[in-house]
C-alpha cells in the first residue's frame, strides 16, 4: 500500500506491507524528527535526501538520491 507523507516541506511516498499502518506511519515522523535532531551526520544526510521510505514490520528503509545513502532504521 502506498501513501505519501508531508515531511520537510516535501511529500514523501511511504509503502507500507502490512494492514495497520497508521501506528506505524504515526511512529515513522516521530523517529523521523528525533533522528533529524540528535542523530548522527550520516543519519541526517540519508534523512534530508529522502525520495521514499519502505516499512517492513517494525523498520523503515529510507531510500536516498544516492543509493549508496540508503538506510535501514528501527521504529519501535
Amino acid at each position: 500500500m502506498r501513501t505519501l507523507i508531508s515531511f520537510q516541506n516535501k511529500s514523501i511516498p511511504v509503502y507500507v506491507t502490512e494492514q495497520n499502518n497508521k501506528k506505524a506511519l504515526d511512529k515513522l515522523g516521530e523517529v523521523l524528527n528525533r533522528k533529524l535532531l540528535t542523530g548522527k551526520n550520516a543519519v541526517k544526510s540519508c534523512i534530508l535526501s529522502l525520495i521514499s521510505v519502505e516499512i517492513t514490520g517494525s523498520e523503515a528503509t529510507l531510500h536516498t538520491i544516492n543509493e549508496k545513502d540508503t538506510l535501514t532504521i528501527s521504529l519501535y
